[in-house]
């Protein structure tokens, strides 16, 4: 995970069931791409769209995010929903979260190993590890944001989109100039923005507590190993999850959680954009204390005027 990766358009992926991979040196946005090409049955579920950089990457409510080249990883999946109901749909994003800090706490403990193998051997003294037992830990704020300690790193934006498969396969001599598409298909368009080899610094002009893969573990990381790491286990996670719902990944979410008990502010109906987040215009929010996460994976809310909420779908501010 921490060798040299090679140039980007050499990378060798594949989406879910061996589905194609685009690989976009540079791109406006993956995910408005995916969601008109699912829309128009150009690609079907399961395809992976990954860029090397964005010049208009944005997370939820249009929020800016960062794309510089060469540095990061900016991917789109479209995860086939068949078998899932939809009342669940939801949920996936916070199977995917818990799924992908499972990742990345395992690459942390990797690197703590080999920075301290390099320490002993005193080769590379620069990579000492950036973590100890007394330093925050990568966990999964409510519902899909994961961070470490309090500064964020990857953020998860998703939508249901419609997909068209066209049915062109069988057709005869006697049909063949009628075009027939089969009944649209739900589908989750997934957009991924993970800051992994640039530094805390290039986002001190974003106003947030923002950090880097590279900043947490303390070495350079392989930018297509770990996403071939990411596609592979959320693959498995979503199938585990048609099988046994989100309720094994609310358990993993309460053993690595460090905000039940804690103060926050639910943000209702946020249409807040980097313009007027300061303002909340538009936005209705309740300060209280978190009290759990509960097995549909809705937040349970104290808020001060003494009233309990479940939250199936809001901002958490921390």
């Amino acid at each position: 995970m921490f060798s040299q990766e090679r140039n980007f358009t050499e990378w060798q992926l594949t989406g879910f069931g061996d589905a194609p991979a685009y690989l976009f040196e540079t791109i406006e946005s993956t995910h408005k791409l995916m969601k008109s090409m699912a829309v128009s049955g150009e690609i079907a579920p399961g395809t992976l769209f990954v860029a090397d950089s964005q010049s208009n990457g944005h997370g939820r409510h249009e929020r800016t995010w960062d794309s510089p080249a060469g540095k990061n990883l900016y991917f789109n999946i479209l995860i086939p929903l068949d078998g899932i109901p939809a009342k669940r749909f939801a949920q996936i994003t916070q199977v995917a979260a818990l799924t992908f800090a499972e990742v990345f706490n395992e690459l942390q403990e990797a690197a703590i190993l080999e920075n301290a193998i390099d320490k002993f051997e005193n080769l590379v003294d620069k990579c000492a590890p950036t973590n100890s037992t007394a330093a925050p830990k990568i966990t999964v704020k409510w519902p899909n944001d994961i961070l470490f300690g309090k500064s964020k790193f990857c953020g998860i934006l998703a939508e249901i989109v419609y997909t068209k498969i066209p049915a062109s396969a069988g057709m005869t001599s006697e049909n063949a100039g009628m075009t027939r598409v089969n009944a649209p298909r739900p589908a989750l368009n997934m957009g991924v923005g993970i800051n992994v080899n640039s530094d805390p610094e290039d986002y001190a002009h974003l106003n947030r507590a923002v950090t880097t893969l590279k900043a947490i573990v303390g070495r350079p990381i392989n930018r297509e190993k770990l996403l071939q790491r990411l596609i592979g286990s959320l693959e498995r996670a979503i199938g585990q999850f048609k099988a046994f719902g989100i309720r094994p990944w609310v358990a993993a979410w309460k053993r690595m959680d460090q905000f039940i008990g804690a103060r926050g502010t639910i943000v209702v109906n946020n249409r807040c954009t980097d313009q007027n987040r300061e303002t909340g215009e538009g936005a209705i929010k309740k300060s209280g204390t978190i009290l759990d996460m509960q097995d549909d994976g809705s937040l349970l809310f104290k808020c001060d005027d003494g009233s309990i909420e479940t939250v199936i779908s809001a901002d958490l501010e921390i």
